[in-house]
């Protein structure tokens, strides 16, 4: 029993760190202000592929907005999302996850 549990703690450090590391490498959206009332800004870096999709879902997975062909800044208005947490998703074109967050709608 020692032995399984030694293991799944190891593996469990080392997915982490396996994962922490690819984000530092893909982490290329930058948003702002969190939490957020009126309108939320996303900022992507000049090195980013254009053809990229933005998805934001609610936090009952339900898609509530999608932009394709996306540009170096944008905002979305959030008056007519509920209060709660929204997950985003930035996609490339082949539907792989290129980036996951999540931000705050509070009024």
């Amino acid at each position: 029993m020692r032995i399984f549990f030694t293991l799944s703690i190891l593996l469990l450090f080392s997915i982490q760190g396996m994962s922490q590391s690819g984000l530092q490498e893909t982490a290329v959206v930058k948003f702002y202000p969190n939490p957020a009332v009126s309108q939320i800004t996303f900022d992507f870096p000049k090195t980013f592929d254009k053809s990229y999709t933005f998805q934001i879902y609610n936090f009952l997975g339900k898609k509530v907005f999608e932009q394709k062909n996306l540009n170096p800044k944008t905002t979305v208005e959030l008056t007519q999302y509920f209060r709660g947490i929204y997950i985003f998703q930035l996609r490339d074109k082949t539907g792989k996850i290129v980036q996951t967050g999540r931000f705050q709608v509070s009024r």
